[in-house]
C-alpha cells in the first residue's frame, strides 16, 4: 500500500492577523485509472472550542467541523488548500497538503521522485533519508557530500544512494543491494526534508519497486494498413519471460493524439516475443501503452500516435476511361461474330 505522511516543525514561532501556519508542496502528477490506495491525514487547530470551527477545501465549504478534519489522500488527488475558520467565517488557519510522485522504468533498484513547487515559496532540499526498514533502527546511516546534492544511505537491508537535481524538484535514488531476480522483502522508505526560511519540512513515503513500476513507452518497430508489430520499452528488464509486459492498443479510424483513449476502444494483448496484431480496416491511427503483467502497477504513457498510410484510390477520370476502353473491346468482339455467322445470312441452316 502506498502511504503519504506529512510532518512539520516550527524553528521560530510567527503571529500575524492572519496566522500562515505552513506551506506544503503539491502534486504534479495526472489522473491514472486503477485503484488506488488511500491514506489517512489529520489537520488540526486546537485554539478553539470545536463547535465554533468550520473547514474549507479550496474556498469551498464542507461538513467536517471541529478541530481536527481527516484528508483522504489518495495517489493523484486529494491534495488542495484546507482552511479553517471561526463560526463568524474568520480565517483562522490553514494549510496546503502534499501529493508526490515516485515512479520505477524497471526494477534494477533505481526509482524517482519528484514534485512541484506552489507558485508562491520554493524550499530547499537540506537532507534526504531513504532505507528499508529492519528491526534494527540503529542499523541506519545516513550522509551527504558537500553539495548538498548528493546523499548515501547505508543499512544492512541496502545501500541506497540519492541525487537532487538542480531545480530541487526531483530525487533520483539507486538501490546498490537490490536484486531484481529476488522477492522484494523490504519496503523502501524515503524521507526528504525541506526548508523554506523559518520552516521545516519533513515528507515521507514508503513503497516497493512492485507498486511504483512504470514502463517507458512501447517502441514500434513495423506498421502497415493489415499488421503492426512492436518492441519492449528499451529500459525494461529481460529476460521478458520473467518480466512480462501487458500490452493495450486502441485504434482509431481518424488522425488523433493518444491523450484520452475510451475503454471500448482498447484491446489486451499479453507477449514477451514477436509482439504484433492485426489492424482493423480503414485504422489510421494506433495508440500503444504497456504495465507490467504481474503487478498492480501504473500503465506507461501513451505511445506517440502513429499513422498509417492508406491506400490511394484510382482518380474516377482514370476509371472511366478504363471502363469505356472495355467497352469498346466488347463491341469490337460482337461486330466480329456478326460478320462471320448471323442466321439471317444463312437461312440454310435453319431448315
Amino acid at each position: 500500500m502506498k502511504l503519504v505522511l506529512f510532518t512539520l516543525w516550527s524553528l521560530l514561532h510567527i503571529t500575524s492577523q492572519n496566522p500562515l501556519n505552513h506551506w506544503t508542496l503539491k502534486h504534479n502528477g495526472d489522473w491514472t485509472s486503477g485503484p488506488v490506495f488511500p491514506a489517512l491525514f489529520p489537520l488540526s487547530r486546537d485554539v478553539w472550542d470545536e463547535s465554533d470551527i468550520f473547514w474549507r477545501i479550496n474556498g469551498e465549504k464542507i461538513q467536517s467541523t471541529g478541530n481536527i478534519h481527516v484528508v483522504e489522500l489518495h495517489e493523484s488527488n486529494g491534495g488542495g488548500n484546507y482552511s479553517c475558520h471561526s463560526k463568524d467565517g474568520a480565517l483562522l488557519n490553514h494549510t496546503k497538503v502534499l501529493l508526490h510522485e515516485c515512479f520505477s522504468l524497471n526494477y534494477n533498484g533505481k526509482f524517482h521522485c519528484s514534485w512541484t513547487w506552489d507558485p508562491s515559496r520554493v524550499g530547499k532540499v537540506v537532507f534526504i533519508k531513504v532505507w528499508r526498514p529492519s528491526d534494527n533502527h540503529h542499523d541506519l546511516h545516513c550522509s551527504g557530500d558537500s553539495s548538498g546534492q548528493q546523499w548515501t544511505c547505508r543499512s544492512s537491508w541496502g545501500n541506497i544512494s540519492c541525487s537532487v537535481d538542480l531545480g530541487g524538484n526531483r530525487v533520483s535514488c539507486i538501490d546498490k543491494q537490490h536484486c531484481p531476480y529476488a522477492e522484494e522483502v523490504q519496503f523502501i522508505r524515503i524521507t526528504v526534508f525541506v526548508a523554506n526560511r523559518f520552516l521545516l519540512e519533513n515528507y515521507s513515503k514508503h513503497f516497493y519497486l512492485s507498486e511504483i513500476v512504470k514502463p517507458g513507452k512501447v517502441q514500434i518497430s513495423k506498421v502497415n494498413r493489415t499488421a503492426i508489430e512492436w518492441m519492449y520499452p528499451s529500459s525494461w528488464d529481460s529476460p521478458h519471460s520473467y518480466f512480462p509486459l501487458t500490452f493495450q492498443i486502441a485504434q482509431f479510424g481518424r488522425t488523433t493524439v493518444c491523450d484520452v483513449v475510451k475503454p471500448n476502444r482498447i484491446v489486451t494483448v499479453n507477449c514477451t516475443e514477436n509482439c504484433s496484431s492485426k489492424i482493423k480496416r480503414n485504422t489510421r491511427t494506433v495508440c500503444f501503452r504497456a504495465k507490467d503483467a504481474l503487478s498492480n502497477s501504473e500503465w506507461s504513457e501513451w505511445s506517440p500516435e502513429r499513422a498509417i498510410k492508406q491506400r490511394k484510390k484510382r482518380k474516377r477520370k482514370e476509371a472511366g476511361s478504363e471502363q469505356r476502353k472495355g467497352g469498346e473491346r466488347v463491341r469490337d468482339c460482337a461486330k466480329v461474330r456478326f460478320d462471320v455467322w448471323h442466321p439471317r445470312q444463312h437461312p440454310e441452316e435453319w431448315e
